[in-house]
């Protein structure tokens, strides 16, 4: 199967209300023209699972600026003041996780797991609503996997198969969220033929990955 699709065709899978994994952190990795893609549809009422919200003028920051997300899962805000603005104003739900939760969350659907228990969170806000598991006199709180319909990741190369190679520090949350979601679409930097990615670098296999946009270096 042809998995090289253009833009136009990428977005098109993009529907209003979908629940979407970004891949980045701090923009750092996030899949740019695809992003761009969605601001220039237009489509709203978005849930997106992402690491944080970004800037204002880069990436995921540029949805929420554009009021296009109803609800984010998401470990921090920050570097986003839309993001509090929006919180507040209460036209956003903002779901803060445990960085090393929100990790843990998404690998689990991906794996295939129920949930898994953590220590984290436990005395705090972050345990209301949920199960507390005691084990050898010690709480653990039961948190469930994330899923998503649709994950937009960026790679450093691609092969035509879909395998994945990430530069540094732009691997970050993209190879578990290509295990999470329904759909997954990866925006490459650079699209190669089969074998010129070494084996043993690829973070991403083809299996997980079902659509490829070249992006730019």
């Amino acid at each position: 199967m042809e998995k090289i699709i253009d833009m136009e065709q990428a977005i098109s899978y993009v529907e209003d209300g979908m629940t979407i994994m970004i891949g980045g952190f701090l923009g750092n990795g996030s899949p740019d023209q695809l992003i761009e893609g969605l601001l220039e549809k237009g489509v709203k009422d978005l849930t997106l699972i992402c690491n944080d919200t970004g800037f204002p003028d880069r990436g995921i920051g540029k949805l929420v600026v554009n009021k296009q997300v109803k609800k984010v899962m998401t470990s921090h805000i920050g570097t986003n003041p839309e993001s509090g603005k929006q919180m507040h104003s209460g036209e956003m739900d903002v779901r803060l996780i445990p960085q090393g939760t929100l990790v843990e969350q998404i690998r689990s659907a991906g794996a295939g797991l129920g949930g898994f228990l953590t220590p984290t969170g436990i005395g705090t806000v972050v345990a209301e609503g949920k199960e507390v598991v005691e084990i050898d006199g010690k709480d653990y709180l039961l948190e469930l996997p994330l899923k998503a319909d649709l994950a937009l990741i960026r790679g450093s190369k691609v092969d035509t198969k879909g395998n994945i190679w990430y530069r540094n520090s732009t691997r970050n949350f993209n190879p578990i969220m290509a295990m999470a979601a329904d759909r997954v679409i990866v925006e490459a930097e650079e699209v190669v033929e089969i074998g010129e990615i070494d084996p043993n670098n690829v973070a991403t296999p083809h299996i997980f990955v079902d659509h490829i946009v070249r992006g730019t270096l």
